[in-house]
C-alpha cells in the first residue's frame, strides 16, 4: 500500500519553462508530499527541488529521519542498566495493611 509520503523509486521530471510557469504550485506540492522533482533544461537535468528535512513529513519506514532527534533532551538518572533492588519486589505483609 502506498501513501502520500512515501517517495517514489524515480522522481519526477518537470522541463524548466513548466518549473517556470508553476513555481509555487511545485514548491507546495514537495512540502506536503516529500517527493522531489527533478528539473531539467534540454532534456539534461539542472537541478533538483527537495523538501527541507527539518520540516518535511518523514517518509513512512525511513529510520534517517528519526535516528537522533531526540539528543540532549533525555536526561537518564542513576544505573539504567542493572537489576531492581529485592525491595521493589517485597509484598508488604498483613499485619501493616490491616492498621491502615
Amino acid at each position: 500500500m502506498s501513501t502520500k509520503h512515501e517517495t517514489s523509486p524515480t522522481p519526477r521530471t518537470v522541463n524548466a519553462s513548466e518549473f517556470n510557469e508553476k513555481c509555487l504550485d511545485l514548491v507546495a506540492e514537495v512540502a506536503e508530499s516529500g517527493a522531489e522533482i527533478i528539473i531539467t533544461l534540454d532534456g539534461k537535468p539542472v537541478a533538483k527541488l527537495s523538501p527541507h528535512r527539518d520540516s518535511a513529513k518523514p517518509a513512512q519506514g525511513d529510520p534517517g529521519l528519526y535516528f537522533g532527534r531526540m539528543r540532549g533532551k533525555i536526561q537518564v538518572y542513576g544505573d539504567i542498566v542493572s537489576p531492581m533492588p529485592a525491595e521493589w519486589f517485597a509484598v508488604p505483609d498483613d499485619d501493616t495493611e490491616e492498621q491502615s
